[in-house]
């Protein structure tokens, strides 16, 4: 647990400096999009007001936290991670490569709910068509702590919900092209990313896609009439086990889109920058241009993530079991 004040030598330190944060994925998708909001505010809040640069290689991927983990620990270099990693740590499918729980949590600009949306000619419009139907639906994902696979297997262990994925796709914009080339016929994604850049408001507004499902508590403004999973999980009478199940397994979207520093930070200087962080959210610059550019801001602090990662990372045996078996290992 990080305690103490700020480090009164902070200024001294960024005095000068360029502090980079690390996405490990392309410009212009969501998470690029936070980061860039966030590097152009962000280092006015911090003492001796560094210069803070984006350093994006889409081919690291989800290895950026196995790269961040062993960066040194001296505060000159941040990572946004995708947030469902605690997944592939409980599997225990080997080395990890980090461990969530030591990471030095900084905040997360927003807690990002899903949605599961699907072409418009596809045989199902509804959550229901796809549990009835003997073929399942057939959507695309990255590897299985993306949001595109667990989403979708979730829905298979709540609902009853039948879905054929196909994993390996790099980039959720690959995801995309295949649904446009008629390959695919669907993908859970972020609601956040979702609003934030196209095609997907081009593709609602033309009708080339239908949202079925979305797993915040309430339904979103802009999705009045798409169901929440717990409306469904209520329709469909899901256990108890299976909704403590959903609930492991969407934490993710408390961790929203979260940026991290090594593990091991000196606390002050750790401090400091989850102090800069939680102002620069706050700063109505950022949140003017934050509006302008269809980024939802809903901030988490370091120290709520904090305390996220240790609960996840925590888990009874049994549980860890049911969401090995669901995510096929």
């Amino acid at each position: 647990m990080l305690a103490g004040a700020a480090d009164p030598a902070a200024a001294s330190f960024y005095a000068g400096t360029s502090v980079k944060i690390l996405v490990g994925f392309e410009r212009g998708v969501a998470y690029d999009l936070y980061a860039r909001l966030t590097a152009k505010h962000l280092g006015q809040h911090i003492p001796g007001s560094p210069t803070i640069v984006v350093e994006n290689n889409p081919e690291v991927g989800t290895k950026t936290a196995e790269r961040i983990y062993r960066v040194a620990p001296d505060g000159m270099t941040l990572a946004v991670l995708i947030p469902a990693l605690y997944l592939q740590q409980l599997m225990g499918s080997g080395d990890a490569g980090y461990d969530l729980a030591k990471f030095t949590w900084i905040g997360t600009p927003t807690k990002s709910h899903y949605l599961l949306y699907m072409r418009t000619d596809a045989p199902y419009k509804t959550i229901q068509d796809i549990s009835a139907s003997s073929v399942p639906a057939l959507c695309g994902s990255g590897d299985e702590v993306t949001t595109g696979y667990y989403l979708p297997k979730l829905l298979e262990e709540t609902l009853g919900a039948k879905f054929k994925i196909v994993t390996g796709f790099k980039r959720g914009p690959d995801v995309d092209l295949a649904v446009e080339r008629s390959e695919l016929q669907c993908r859970a994604l972020t609601i956040d990313g979702f609003f934030s850049h196209e095609p997907y408001p081009t593709w609602l507004k033309t009708g080339f896609i239908r949202v079925l499902l979305q797993t915040s508590a309430k339904r979103d403004p802009r999705l009045p009439d798409v169901p929440t999973l717990n409306e469904l999980m209520g329709e469909y009478k899901t256990s108890d086990s299976s909704r403590g199940l959903a609930k492991l397994i969407l934490a993710s979207s408390e961790f929203g889109r979260p940026i991290v520093a090594p593990p091991g930070i000196p606390a002050g200087r750790a401090k400091t920058l989850r102090d800069a962080y939680s102002q620069a959210m706050k700063d109505p610059a950022l949140v003017a241009e934050a509006k302008k550019g269809n980024l939802e801001l809903n901030p988490g602090t370091g120290q709520e993530l904090e305390a996220l990662a240790k609960e996840v990372m925590a888990q009874p045996r049994d549980v860890v079991d049911r969401m090995k078996k669901l995510l096929g290992k």
